[in-house]
């Protein structure tokens, strides 16, 4: 293994998502006399976007908030696709000439500060050598997301062992598995499992989907009829601003409301979004959440669930089984919270 020199940078950013790209336009825009890189462990750029690849991969923020402030979101789409989004922050890099900056196969492995110094040293490891390498900078910039990378969290399923088809975690997910008429089960509600369930269900036989407890989806549409009235009418940055600040408000005021007024927004939300339909106690969700879309999903009765956790099905589902007494689907308004994620 050969260690190269150390290179000294002002600034070191690690990581060229979304949040890493836009942090290095502002700094060279900003600060135009510093110096900086960008350190990427894997081979490409785009982070989440380029990482994960399951069906109906999508943001589960609109863009407008979701984007850069300094480059306006053009496209139809207010939720857009993975791929979408992807080449937004790509075209972004290249376009600012973030992307010449960009050290690709670069891994930090430790970081020491010095107040002596006052400087930081990087210890980096070349995913595709082997090579290592230090580097000093005077600030350290950790533009990394909040999840690892390659180990993602995965609970402990009694019988995973003896589960006889596919068992995959959606961030390892590749174009090999096929699911085609095949019966999926999907354990979780998340914001992966809201985008993953209707995308698999175009094409499996059947999937259900497990949650522990009920929440809440909101049905919004997919496009944003002021923003593209506005992107008509005036200039695109105009109009990005415009309703990027009408986003943030709105959703800033539901925040609060549902924070201090929980019962009145469960409320007003089941309302609107469950007028004229006979919810099952079941599946009535419980405590309000700040943030969230709605979906139309098939959901398994909660009364199964804790059960169905206990131990997988050693046949039968293609992707993901548990032991469940094949209880029926309901197809229900369940809402599910749009988790606040830091770009990566």
């Amino acid at each position: 293994m050969e260690t190269m020199s150390i290179e000294h940078v002002d600034v070191l950013i690690v990581g060229a998502g979304l949040s890493g790209i836009g942090a290095g336009y502002h700094l060279q825009t900003e600060c135009p006399g510093r110096s900086y890189a960008i350190l990427e462990a894997r081979g490409a750029s785009g982070g989440t976007w380029d990482l994960f690849r399951y069906p109906g991969i999508r943001s589960d923020s609109d863009m407008y908030t979701l984007g850069y402030r300094f480059r306006p979101w053009v496209e139809g789409a207010a939720i857009a696709d993975g791929p979408s989004i992807l080449s937004y922050v790509k075209d972004t890099a290249r376009e600012n000439g973030i992307d010449s900056k960009i050290r690709y196969h670069h891994r930090v492995a430790r970081a020491a500060w010095s107040s002596e110094d006052a400087r930081w040293t990087v210890d980096v490891e070349r995913t595709d050598t082997g090579e290592t390498a230090q580097m000093t900078c005077a600030f350290l910039f950790m533009c990394t997301g909040y999840y690892d990378y390659e180990e993602p969290f995965t609970p402990e399923l009694p019988g995973a062992d003896r589960f006889g088809g596919t068992l995959v975690h959606p961030q390892h997910w590749s174009d090999d598995i096929d699911y085609a008429g095949k019966r999926v089960v999907v354990l979780g509600s998340g914001a992966t499992a809201v985008t993953l369930v209707p995308a698999m269900a175009e094409e499996a036989a059947h999937v259900t989907m497990l949650q522990r407890s009920p929440s809440y989806i909101v049905s919004l549409p997919g496009e944003d009829g002021l923003a593209n009235f506005l992107r008509r009418v005036l200039p695109a940055k105009l109009a990005y601003s415009i309703v990027r600040w009408k986003n943030v408000l709105i959703t800033s005021a539901f925040f609060q409301l549902s924070r201090r007024r929980p019962k009145l927004a469960k409320d007003q939300v089941l309302r609107v979004q469950l007028e004229g339909c006979d919810l099952p106690p079941a599946l009535a969700p419980g405590a309000t959440r700040e943030e969230g879309g709605w979906w139309r999903i098939p959901v398994v009765d909660v009364a199964h669930v804790e059960q169905a956790l206990a131990r997988l099905r050693e046949a039968g589902a293609a992707i993901a089984a548990v032991e469940v007494a094949e209880p029926e689907l309901e197809e229900v308004f369940v809402k599910i919270m749009r988790e606040s994620r830091a770009a990566a």
